[in-house]
């Protein structure tokens, strides 16, 4: 399910594997685990650098990322990823459909946000504990940040493993992807608020008049209104 995004939605999709996790015994996971429990909202600046095998940089951007995780007994969590340079690409999940909108080409793909979203991080936003089925948790090295490892157990997984940088009291401050080739992508976060409240209207998204909307059949039809 995850292949089949785009490299921003994916990469939006795994960013959310710090809004769920189980207890474990290292304390970077307990820490984790205090953000998990103690956060409903978070929001931040990011800067994104990928580098090859090699170590090259191979490109860079930056944006803003909004979440709302799920109250008790409510379904799917709401996100909103969005890029802003060196281009604008924006990834909103509203609790029912996942939508991706590039601007330049004024096209939108939307799905099922549940079934887009099966097998990954983001599933387990409504899922406390579940975390542990899907990944093994190994402690990092703990320095300025803290750090917690997530080996993905699936064999098809996009990624061979996921590090989590975390500040005393949590937050994330950084995300590592590590690939099957060698390449990485990271993502550290700034302006960091937690629990404020967010404008509803970040989780919601209206596709522009004349855009190219694709859904989950590959079908597609032109905005209206």
């Amino acid at each position: 399910m995850l292949a089949s995004l785009k490299p921003a939605t994916r990469l939006a999709l795994l960013a959310l594997a710090m809004a769920a996790t189980a207890a474990h015994a290292d304390s970077a996971a307990q820490t984790l685990k205090r953000f998990t429990e103690g956060v409903r909202t978070f929001e931040a600046h990011f800067e994104q650098v990928q580098t090859d095998d090699h170590g090259r940089v191979i490109a860079t951007s930056s944006g803003h990322f909004w979440l709302q995780r799920p109250a008790s007994g409510e379904g799917q969590g709401k996100f909103r990823w969005a890029y802003e340079k060196p281009y604008e690409q924006l990834t909103v999940c509203d609790g029912v459909k996942l939508w991706t909108y590039d601007p330049d080409l004024n096209q939108a793909t939307v799905r099922d946000a549940r079934a887009a979203l099966a097998g990954t991080p983001a599933e387990l936003l409504s899922q406390k504990g579940a975390l542990e089925r899907a990944f093994t948790l190994e402690p990092g090295e703990d320095g300025a940040a803290r750090s917690v490892r997530l080996i993905p157990k699936s064999q098809d997984s996009d990624f061979k493993s996921i590090e989590l940088q975390l500040a005393a009291d949590g937050a994330p401050l950084a995300m590592r992807f590590s690939d099957h080739l060698g390449g990485h992508s990271e993502v550290r976060f700034s302006d960091i608020r937690t629990n404020a409240r967010i404008d509803p209207a970040q989780f919601s998204f209206t596709p522009p008049k004349g855009a190219e909307i694709v859904n989950d059949g590959g079908i597609a039809t032109r905005a209206t209104d």
